[in-house]
Formats: C-alpha cells, structure tokens, sequence
C-alpha cells in the first residue's frame, strides 16, 4: 500500500519545493484569516504556480462565504477545495457549484457519534478528512492544525466507499502506528511538520514524508 501525503498550511515557496521533491501528493494553502498559516491571496498567487500539475493543490476554507470563494477561485488555479468548517451539507454542494472543484470535507472525530454524523455528507463531498474535535475547555479557537489526535480507533467503524484523509496530530513518529490502527491510505499534516506554531520545518517535512513512503 503507497500512503499518499497532504503537507498542509505551507506558505512559501521554498517548503513548497521541498514537499514536491520528497513526494508529497497534496499542497494544502490555507485561506483563513485567524489562522497562523493564512495565505493572502497577493501572496499566493506568487507561490502556488510553483506547485507541478503531479501535486493537487487544495485551498483550506473556514465557512467562506461566496465573495470569498470568488475572490480566491479568480486569481488562483486550485484542485481541490477543503472546508474545515460548520459548513452543512446544502453549503457544501452549493460551493461544489460555484467552485466546480472536489470537495475534502473535515469531520471533526471524537467518538463514534460523529463518525456517525459524517454520513449526512457522503452525497455532497468528494473526500473526507477525519480531525480531532477540540474540547471547549482547551481554549483552542482554531478548527484544524492545533497537534491534537483523537482515537484512531474509532475509524474501525467507517462505513464509505469515499477516500477519506486522516489528521490531527500526526507526526513522523506516530505516523506508522496511526495508519496501522485507522487505515487511512492518505495522510495529512500541518502542525507536525512546524517548528513553531504556523512555521514550517524543512527537515521535519523530509522526514514526515519519508516514513509515509516507507510504509
């Protein structure tokens, strides 16, 4: 089984290279503002033409309203859209329409429930990315990239025939026990490859990818 790797939140050209290089199959850019590794579209429009039609180029949205998307779908070439927020499922086939473009919709895990609730979305999206749902009393105002996993168990119980993305948490050093446990044949990192927080790490991203591929 070839693990297929989506390296997340990257905003320069450099680490874009070094993705590409080391074999990453998905560039995720994140267009929300809160988040450490927000990408102004002045500024991706520099970089992401660097990305080879090989990679899927993937624009994160938070609950984007339809100026947004347009704002983004008119001054940039994406693959994939992926909505890391609330969004319900009428939103998402209304962003289908207007973005013409597959959608990774993220489910946020915690118990079976809300594998459960995925299924509301199996008609609407194109990929799932299953993430830690973040408790209320941590404080953590970010939907994604926050470097907490949930139990990977819970994935046993996945009933889809859609691909689906597993993250949330996910490092080199627990990446060969979290594939082994869920399943998942895609991987997806932002916070486990950073330095600091939104701050990619060049050798951390080499090392990532190499063990997925080594799998």
């Amino acid at each position: 089984m070839t693990i297929k790797v989506k390296i997340c939140g990257i905003d320069t050209k450099e680490n874009i290279d070094i993705a590409v290089n080391c074999g990453a199959n998905y560039i995720g850019f994140v267009f929300y503002a809160p988040s450490p590794r927000y990408l102004s579209v002045e500024k991706a429009k520099l970089i992401i033409p660097n990305v080879p039609q090989s990679v899927k180029k993937v624009g994160l949205f938070v609950d984007p309203n339809n100026i947004q998307l347009e704002t983004v779908m008119n001054s940039i070439d994406l693959d994939q859209i992926q909505l890391h927020g609330s969004e319900t499922p009428s939103r998402v086939s209304e962003i289908n329409r207007i973005t013409n473009l597959p959608i990774i919709k993220a489910i946020k895990i915690s118990d079976l429930v809300d594998l459960e609730y995925a299924e509301i979305y199996s008609d609407v999206t194109d990929y799932f990315l299953f993430d830690a749902k973040i408790p209320d009393n941590l404080g953590i105002g970010l939907p994604g990239g926050n470097a907490v996993s949930f139990d990977w168990n819970i994935l046993k119980n996945l009933n889809t025939n859609l691909p689906w993305m597993l993250a949330g948490g996910l490092i080199a050093q627990n990446l060969e026990e979290a594939i082994e446990v869920s399943g998942a044949k895609i991987v997806d990192v932002s916070s486990g490859v950073e330095n600091r927080r939104g701050k990619k790490d060049p050798e951390l991203i080499k090392e990532f990818i190499r063990v997925a591929k080594s799998i």
